[in-house]
């Protein structure tokens, strides 16, 4: 909607409107011009006497006298009739007395008071005035007197036509008004053919400017009640443009015999366009255009109508006219007649493309406008687009890029022909095509594929309408082949059809993510269904139209498939396509009919061959076959071109009878209007035939006249003749356009006749609607499986061979938008056959020393991108990679090599830059274990610049230049810019299947050698703790990979080492957050106790150190007895390591320390490994005492145990298995310090007795079962003082220090302690007596053992104290008394034997006499009461 103060018709933008004063000026000024030129001429310029019979002349007269009003006027301007003071102006225009000169100045004049806008719409007779003004001009006479004054005039008549078009009045002209300007300014246009230059442009500009300003309004003009009644009138195109037939020429400056070329019928409604100023100003909702038929039908009043359609009609067709090109209508590459004169068809040709341009989508609203378009001005644009002139292809096809954006729902059959006629056709060299065509129909193309919704719409329409060719296919398959440079340089060609390609998947990529959800209807038919019926619900909605076209588009293919089969057997053909659901299970005639008629790539020949056939069934198929057409209100030679045009008409006239015959009854059937009968139909289409042969048969020499054709049909219509005007009309149809018995197979790339031409028209009729697509993705992938792998193809091929780099950027972006619609598509192998495409450019996989590669990352722009793209690819898209990870990996293990990585490049996400471990840097540790080697020289300038970081002072007559500094610093950057770290740390996002060939891949690169096998370690554990959420979909594969390398490594090397680390920092990190599988964490620490012998021990004070660290950090998380199996076991195998016992006893120490983190599940294990650094004399003897302590402590944890689970309520049997096990731990306990307690070392052996008895001490707080006491002391306590006893004797053969005397105290004391303290519990026991005994045989071997000769004096009167202490606690507590039967009798004498031995005075003074007399008499009683009763 145009602004209100805009006049639709638009306004003098030159001047700015005078006021009403100046306008009387500005008229009184050209008066005065016009007679100052014309007082110049010698005829005008005479006096003329006041007595002469003579008057002053009437040009002159008229002039002067409009002089006297115009002053008068001004006040009241609008009021006054323009044709007043117009129309002086005019007579000197019309004069034929008048000079050039004069008639220029006047037509200057009349040009003025237009561009002013001295007289408006709202002005009184504006319409009669802009009438009289055209008609004047038109009609403009003057003398010519030399050709540049001729020149000016027929400028300024053009001057002030344009300004009559162009002028806020301008809505006054009617119909005829505009047809006047038209055909006068294509008069001036035809005649500057012979003038100057400047004319013919200026005449050609303004016939431009008509057409723009004309059919600018076509927005504005609301459709006609009647509008389809229109028909274009017949006094059209009388132009003759003919160049050699001589020139039109203005005969004394006579312009008027010029006009009138242009012309309607009388006849012809009109309509009226009223656009007031004053309703402009007063509308707020903006200008309206009216075209209503408001005036009678009668030929003046359609005349004078109002500018409207009519005259939009009949232009357009004047315009479609100007395209004639023959009388075969056939234009070819070789006898294409406008191929001599290009000058006329690119003068119309522009015309039409700026009426398309302004009229745009308005067209079709107005439905003979539409139909001109759609017939008549296609055709000729088919016509033409075969010219040999590049200049006219390529208007041409900016028409149809204008007509596609514009009109394409009402023109989808029309572009179809025109993309496979022309386009395709061109576009192949082999239609013998010039360079310049191709490459123009190339761009065509390509313009085309930058549209954002083309190639979507080519598929729905197109692809997937069974009766249709598969434009996007061709258009596709054209493209990437284009793009293949085949055994020649790249040229422009080849780019250009590489941008057609990418501009179609870019268009893809935008469009991702606006799908509609996967339809639920399946494509694959349960049973037969008719194909040719299937028909979509609403064509508007995506809801419906998507699952139709891609249902259509699954049963275009079987159809293909089926014709393939039909074209090599028709029998077993049918057969197939009856398996195949394309036709009923029972065959039926009409099923077959349809399948020949609407399935395309079936052989013409064989479907006339099958329709002639005798058979029944076949000519039950031919009538149904010609039920499919519709042949009403159609003439009988356009039946024939459509019908013919579907097969080849075999050659037996028995089978042309039948044919025939079936033709005709259809055709009488649906146009019986002049034929009588079928009979009438049949004759005159053999009739017919025969006059195509005879006329357009080259070998005929003398062809039938059209008498002779009359003649021969006489008498055929039931006895009758037909219409003579009939029949001439079928004659001259025939000889002017042939009809082709010989069809061309297939839809591709046909050459357009006009029988085919016409095939197009019939079929626009009966076609789907087209489809609209919006900017949603609904069909991308289906039309993006059809073009990814060649366009792949296609741009890797010009990727390698193109120089430039803007030309390489573009195929980057071809091949970014690939991938990224390959990974919404989840299509993995589209994908890596992207990567794998891409590496072979990187300049990795070319024989490049080292310097070469790192130069060619920084300055080849190839090598460059391509390595850029890849990593981009694995970092945005490394989802969807499966395979190609190998060739990824393989890039960064390249660049390892060039040692230009980044240094984090294995790092995950938990690793602190800043922190320093052992672990950060774990070849250090071989370096000191591994014997130097001489460093080996090396012939790059990256090794000799490592080894100058590394201050390799034997390397420095090798030094790098600045150039090779600069290039490796350059390398360093573009690498880093490729964030290849961010491939690693975040694979935790990678889908599963992804991030499983990640890890193969990496696995696989490692066999490379030992440095690959290295860097591929590092970066499979960055991996895998960056996948800790996730881990048991790699673990096993980790596992299996660490574990070769661990057990099949012999020697200290940097492999083994990283393993090695690399299980420990797996565990560190995993166990905090993965406590369901601390075990299979822990089983990984396994490996560690697998290596070999020289391998550990390389490596051994590292691995305790981590060990500490991953105890300190996790042993709350650690539960299991296996997985404390394994961290006590590594922490054992350090006690007698010089280096890395500290570090493990540090770690066993945090375990053990006041129980924190004892528990029942490792206690034994920490009481061994307690042990074994008790034992150990690597370390100072205060290490060997905490140990002892260590475990002494440990008791306590016991204790609490024990108490817990007396406090817990549970089942007994639960209970008892409890207290049964944690005695067995404080059994294992006393036992391993009973071994140490054997340890040669005094301070540490006495320590561990003092410790071992505290710990006896501390079962007061177990509930032990009885028998453990039993296996303590003969497992540990006796045992322990046989063997002290043992080595005391021995070692006092050379020495007898009062340390072992003291040792042997302090074991009597233990062995004193520990029976006193069980004696309440094991008293009772059957084995009580055995146990007491083998207390008194060691105290008696102890103190009758000599050492030296000598006995230990501190041991001699220890032995006798505490024995006489421990029979009073038995006295007291009634385990020994005088006939006590515990033991039987024989417990009390044998107590005294051993006793006596010992000390023999203990007996008096435990047992006075007094007391064992009461004894026995207390005894006696109830001995004697007993004797009493047996008598009884």
């Amino acid at each position: 909607m145009r602004p209100q103060n805009h006049h639709p018709w638009g306004s003098s933008n030159e001047f700015n409107k005078p006021s009403k004063v100046a306008v009387a000026s500005m008229i009184n000024s050209e008066i005065g011009a016009v007679l100052a030129v014309m007082r110049r001429n010698v005829r005008w310029g005479v006096r003329y006497m006041a007595d002469d019979d003579q008057l002053e002349h009437s040009l002159i007269h008229s002039l002067k006298e409009l002089r006297k009003h115009i002053f008068s006027w001004q006040n009241n301007w609008q009021n006054v009739d323009p044709k007043l003071y117009i129309q002086p102006f005019l007579d000197v225009i019309l004069s034929d007395e008048t000079g050039a000169p004069i008639t220029g100045v006047a037509l200057s004049s009349v040009y003025k008071i237009l561009t002013l806008d001295v007289f408006t719409l709202e002005t009184v007779n504006v319409g009669e005035a802009m009438h009289v003004i055209v008609n004047a001009v038109k009609s403009c006479r003057f003398e010519v007197t030399d050709p540049t004054s001729e020149e000016v005039v027929l400028m300024k008549i053009l001057q002030v036509l344009l300004a009559c078009v162009k002028c806020k009045a301008a809505s006054g002209l009617s119909n005829q008004d505009i047809f006047t300007i038209v055909n006068t300014c294509l008069r001036v246009v035809h005649q500057s053919s012979s003038k100057s230059e400047l004319l013919q442009r200026i005449a050609r500009h303004t016939m431009h400017e008509l057409v723009r300003c004309i059919f600018s309004q076509l927005p504005y003009i609301t459709p006609l009640a009647y509008e389809s009644e229109l028909h274009v009138g017949d006094k059209v195109g009388t132009v003759d443009w003919d160049q050699n037939s001589g020139e039109i020429k203005v005969e004394n400056g006579n312009i008027d015999s010029l006009s009138d070329t242009l012309g309607i019928e009388k006849d012809s409604p009109s309509s009226e366009m009223i656009i007031p100023e004053t309703e402009l100003k007063n509308d707020e909702k903006g200008a309206e255009v009216n075209d209503d038929l408001n005036v009678g039908a009668n030929g003046e009043n359609a005349m004078l109508a109002p500018f409207g359609i009519p005259c939009m009609v009949e232009i357009f067709h004047f315009l479609c006219t100007l395209l004639n090109v023959g009388e075969n209508g056939v234009v070819n590459s070789r006898s294409n007649p406008i191929a001599v004169d290009e000058d006329v068809p690119l003068f119309a040709l522009g015309l039409i493309n700026s009426a398309i341009e302004l009229g745009g989508s308005s067209f079709r609203e107005h439905p003979t406008l539409l139909s001109l378009i759609q017939d008549e001005l296609f055709c000729s644009l088919m016509q033409f687009g075969m010219s040999m002139s590049p200049l006219i292809l390529s208007t041409v096809c900016s028409i149809v890029l204008n007509l596609y954006l514009s009109l394409r729902t009402e023109l989808k059959v029309q572009l179809e022909s025109f993309f496979s006629c022309v386009l395709l056709r061109i576009a192949q060299s082999k239609h013998g095509s010039s360079y310049q065509q191709q490459e123009v129909a190339m761009e065509a193309l390509v313009d085309l594929c930058r549209q954002h919704t083309f190639m979507a719409e080519m598929f729905a329409n197109f692809d997937c309408d069974i009766t249709c060719s598969n434009v996007f296919e061709d258009v596709s398959n054209l493209l990437s082949k284009s793009a293949f440079p085949v055994n020649g340089p790249l040229s422009a060609m080849h780019i250009l059809a590489l941008d057609g390609l990418i501009s179609m998947v870019q268009g893809m990529s935008e469009r991702v993510g606006e799908e509609l959800p996967a339809s639920n209807v399946s494509t694959h038919e349960e049973g037969y269904e008719a194909f040719w019926t299937v028909r979509c619900e609403n064509y508007g909605d995506p809801n419906l139209w998507v699952p139709f076209v891609r249902k259509s588009k699954h049963i275009k293919k079987k159809l293909m498939v089926g014709a393939d089969h039909f074209n090599s057997d028709p029998k077993k053909g049918l057969q197939q396509l009856q398996a195949m659901q394309l036709l009923p299970e029972e065959l039926d005639p009409k099923s077959v009919a349809c399948f020949f008629r609407y399935t395309c790539g079936i052989d013409k020949n064989l479907i006339g061959d099958f329709l002639g056939n005798h058979d029944q069934f076949c000519v039950q198929v031919l009538h149904e076959f010609a039920k499919t057409f519709d042949f009403q209100n159609m003439n009988l030679d356009n039946a024939l071109r459509l019908f013919m045009g579907t097969f080849r008409l075999p050659g037996e006239s028995q089978k042309i009878q039948r044919v025939l015959e079936a033709f005709s009854e259809r055709y009488y059937e649906q146009s019986p209007q002049i034929l009588i009968d079928k009979d009438a139909a049949l004759v005159l289409s053999y009739s017919i035939i025969l006059l195509n042969t005879d006329h357009h048969n080259p070998q005929v020499k003398k062809k039938m006249t059209e008498e002779d054709f009359i003649r021969n049909n006489r008498c055929i219509n039931g006895g009758a003749d037909l219409p003579r005007e009939y029949l001439s009309e079928l004659y001259h149809s025939i000889c002017d356009s042939e009809i082709q018995m010989i069809p061309d197979q297939g839809t591709g790339s046909q050459m357009m006749t006009s029988s085919r031409w016409f095939s197009v028209i019939y079929k626009s009729k009966e076609t789907c609607p087209y489809i609209i697509c919006d900017s949603a993705s609904h069909l991308d992938r289906d039309m993006f499986h059809i073009v990814s792998g060649p366009t792949i193809a296609a741009t890797s091929v010009v990727f390698e061979q193109a120089e430039q780099e803007d030309v390489l950027q573009r195929c980057v972006d071809g091949l970014l938008a690939i991938a990224k619609l390959s990974a919404y598509y989840h299509l993995n192998s589209v994908l890596d056959d992207l990567v794998v495409s891409l590496c072979k450019f990187t300049p990795f996989f070319a024989s490049l020393s080292v310097d070469e590669a790192v130069l060619a990352i920084g300055e080849d722009a190839r090598a460059r991108m391509a390595t850029e793209t890849v990593f981009l690819f694995a970092n945005k898209y490394g989802d969807y990679i499966t395979s190609g990870w190998k060739n990824i990996l393989e890039c960064i293990l390249s660049l390892h090599k060039l040692q230009i990585l980044p240094s984090h490049i294995a790092s995950d996400a938990a690793d602190d830059p800043e922190e320093e471990s052992p672990l950060a840097n774990p070849l250090s540790v071989v370096s000191q274990v591994q014997p130097s080697e001489t460093p080996r020289k090396s012939s790059s300038f990256i090794g000799r610049f490592s080894q100058l970081l590394s201050f390799d002072m034997e390397e420095t007559k090798a030094l790098p230049t600045e150039e090779e500094l600069a290039a490796y610093k350059l390398a360093r950057a573009i690498v880093k810019d490729c964030h290849i770290d961010s491939i690693f740390s975040d694979s935790k996002f990678l889908q599963a299947e992804s991030l499983q060939q990640l890890v193969n891949s990496l696995i696989k690169a490692a066999a490379k050698d030992e440095s690959s096998a290295v860097f591929c370690l590092e970066l499979l554990i960055a991996v895998t703790l960056n996948n800790r959420d996730r881990i048991l979909l790699i673990w096993q594969t980790v596992y299996e990979h660490i574990s070769s390398i661990v057990q099949s490594t012999m020697t200290p090397c940097p492999l083994v080492e990283k393993a090695v680390f690399g299980v420990l920092k797996i565990c560190q990190r995993l166990l905090p957050y993965k406590e369901n599988l601390t075990d299979e964490l822990l089983k990984l620490l396994q490996l560690v106790l697998k290596l070999d012998a020289r391998v550990a021990d390389a490596y051994c004070e590292p691995i305790t150190q981590e060990v500490a660290r991953l105890v300190k950090a996790n042993a709350s998380h650690v539960r299991s007895h296996v997985g404390w199996r394994t961290i006590i076991s590594l922490i054992s195998i350090t006690a007698r390591h010089p280096e890395a016992s500290d570090a493990g006893f540090e770690a066993l120490r945090f375990i053990m320390s006041e129980g924190a983190h004892l528990l029942l599940a490792n206690y034994i294990l920490c009481s061994d490994a307690a042990r074994q650094f008790a034992e150990s004399r690597v370390g100072e003897i205060d290490r060997s005492i905490s140990a002892i302590d260590l475990m002494s402590n440990s008791v306590f944890c016991l204790a609490r145990w024990s108490q817990e689970a007396k406090n817990s309520v549970g089942e007994d049997e639960a209970m008892k298995k409890l207290n049964q096990d944690i005695g067995e731990m404080w059994l294992r306990l006393v036992n391993n310090l009973k071994r140490v307690c054997l340890d040669q070392r005094d301070q540490v052996r006495n320590h561990a007795i003092s410790m071992l008895q505290r710990s006896i001490a501390g079962a007061d707080g177990i509930m032990l079962p009885q028998p453990l006491w039993f296996q303590c002391f003969d497992a540990v306590i006796f045992p322990l003082l046989d063997e002290l006893l043992a080595v005391s004797i021995e070692n006092s053969r050379k020495t007898f220090k009062k340390t072992v005397e003291e040792t042997l105290v302090l074991a009597t004391k233990l062995m004193s302690k520990a029976f006193l303290q069980a004696l309440q519990d094991i008293s009772q026991q059957p084995s009580f007596c055995r146990l007491w005994l083998g207390v008194l045989d060691r105290m008696e071997t102890y103190i009758s053992t000599k050492f030296r000769g000598k006995r230990s004096e501190k041991v001699h009167e220890l032995i006798p104290e505490l024995l006489k202490n421990t029979l009073l606690v038995m006295k007291t507590t009634g385990v020994l008394l005088p006939g006590d039967d515990i033991g039987s009798d024989s417990f009390w004498q044998l107590t005294w034997l051993h006793v006596k031995k010992i000390s023999p005075s203990l007996q008096s003074e435990v047992f006075p006499q007094e007391e064992l007399d009461q004894f026995q008499r207390r005894n006696a009683k109830p001995k004697e009461t007993k004797a009493e009763t047996v008598v009884e």
